[in-house]
């Protein structure tokens, strides 16, 4: 990461002004800022709860996420305190399995300080978050880059991404992660804009979500 305080994408204002940086890096992003009214900015609250609600989006549907995480909320486990004080069956009866069960309790025992990741690098947020069992190397960047609101964080895991990459930059198949982390060093400082305009432009193409773990 560069020296000094990192760029934060907090309006449309600041994805406006990115983008056009991002696109005179690289032409290609052009045609995709150019179809879109407003690029999706997807900025959410930061802490406990997000990361939480992350861990409960693993691996399962959205509706079976959404229905267990309304129970979750209704037994007051979106608190770091109840969870810590939760005993096991507590949590298997709002739907949590036994893996989920334990990264959640490791989340809560992990007292992260969520106002100090703020003024942390990107980089070392990640590494904070990355130490959690549980919270991988996906979630922790998109919490980077969603919920800190970091301009030069791209999910290079992420399978949409690399599906728009392969779309968009006519590649012969779809980069696997270490080839689009080292594609998408070319479109620092403004990764973050890259990302959300390849995500623009997987909806576009297949009319579908693209975010996912």
């Amino acid at each position: 990461m560069a020296d000094g305080p990192e760029t934060l994408i907090l309006g449309q204002d600041c994805l406006q002004r990115e983008a056009a940086a991002l696109c005179r890096i690289e032409p290609r992003f052009r045609p995709v800022w150019d179809h879109l009214d407003e690029i999706p900015l997807r900025l959410r609250p930061d802490g406990f709860s997000a990361l939480l609600f992350a861990i409960v989006g693993q691996q399962v549907s959205t509706a079976s996420a959404a229905a267990i995480w309304a129970r979750l909320q209704e037994a007051g486990f979106d608190d770091t305190a109840n969870v810590a004080l939760a005993g096991d069956q507590d949590l298997a009866n709002v739907g949590l399995s036994r893996p989920k069960i334990r990264y959640v309790k490791a989340l809560a025992e992990a007292a992260i300080d969520y106002p100090a990741l703020h003024h942390l690098p990107s980089d070392q947020v990640i590494n904070t978050l990355t130490a959690v069992p549980g919270i991988g190397i996906w979630t922790a960047e998109i919490y980077a880059l969603f919920a800190l609101a970091r301009a030069d964080v791209f999910p290079a895991g992420d399978l949409a991404l690399q599906e728009a990459a392969k779309r968009l930059f006519d590649l012969p198949e779809r980069p696997k992660e270490k080839a689009m982390r080292a594609m998408a060093r070319g479109w620092s400082p403004n990764r973050g804009v890259a990302a959300r305009l390849l995500w623009a432009y997987y909806r576009m193409e297949t009319e579908r979500e693209g975010i996912g773990e």
